[in-house]
């Protein structure tokens, strides 16, 4: 059993990897000449191609959803970005907030930083900047976001409560979350949860679609609303690295199903002082 700061090496090293790399060589890595399916980390991902502030170099492919398309942002929001990787979301979510808005972009490998900055810097934005991060620990002040997204990066970390109760501090009373990311309903094969590969790759980390929805509601959020749901099915030729064609058939007649989900929720808006004796009774 690997240990959470194990686990978070894991998958530094292998967006580190990512990083150096382009979004096509990163969907054909897995098949030189040969042609397969797309690598686990990739073939989740949406099309941003359509959206406002999309940016090319910034697109690595390795997201499950389009949270910032949903994300109800604002002119002149602060938005803040969970995981930002190359700067996808950031650079959508600038077109929607604006030159009065601020983005901030949070990832904790450095790689990843060197990239969104270099991308950033070519289009000349100045409001978007980007900082290295635990985002369990994230560098940023209390009640400073109106907007935070986050794409396919909770099943990276350990400990997701961690980072909701994160999410919560750094919203501003009366914000809002959307967060794109990967849940079960039921029990991956054992070979598939302990596949170092697979919890790069967003769904050994999964966890339950209930848990997930239950992790959000204890944090203390309100209003929680799931904007979009699709089924991800995972090749035989990705599950054949990990198990056997017995298990593939057994896997597809169990049931268990792996889904992106985007979900919404808000901080509520803090209690108003009392305006007379006896009116917070």
């Amino acid at each position: 059993m690997q240990t959470d700061n194990e686990l978070k090496q894991l998958v530094k090293e292998k967006y580190s990897e990512i990083a150096g790399q382009s979004r096509t060589q990163n969907a054909s890595s897995c098949c030189g000449a040969g042609g397969c399916s797309e690598e686990v980390y990739n073939l989740m991902a949406d099309d941003y191609t359509q959206l406002e502030g999309y940016a090319a170099d910034a697109d690595l492919g390795l997201g499950c959803g389009l949270p910032t398309a949903f994300a109800k942002i604002q002119k002149g929001n602060t938005v803040i970005d969970l995981g930002s990787g190359a700067g996808n979301d950031c650079f959508v979510a600038r077109a929607a907030a604006g030159e009065t808005g601020k983005i901030i972009g949070i990832d904790f490998t450095e790689k990843m930083i060197e990239k969104a900055r270099t991308n950033a810097e070519k289009l000349g934005f100045h409001n978007v900047e980007f900082r290295l991060g635990d985002i369990e620990k994230m560098p940023v002040s209390a009640n400073i976001a109106d907007v935070v997204v986050s794409n396919c990066v909770l099943n990276l970390v350990p400990n997701k409560f961690n980072v909701l109760k994160e999410v919560f501090r750094v919203l501003k009373p009366g914000g809002h979350f959307s967060i794109s990311d990967i849940v079960l309903e039921g029990n991956l094969p054992a070979s598939l949860q302990q596949a170092a590969e697979m919890y790069a790759g967003c769904v050994s980390g999964a966890i339950q679609k209930t848990v997930y929805l239950e992790l959000i509601e204890s944090t203390g959020f309100t209003n929680i609303t799931l904007q979009k749901e699709k089924v991800i099915f995972l090749p035989d030729d990705i599950l054949r690295n990990y198990i056997s064609d017995e298990e593939i058939l057994t896997f597809r007649n169990s049931g268990i199903g792996i889904y992106s989900i985007t979900v919404y929720a808000e901080k509520p808006l803090e209690k108003a002082a009392c305006c007379a004796p006896g009116c917070c009774d």
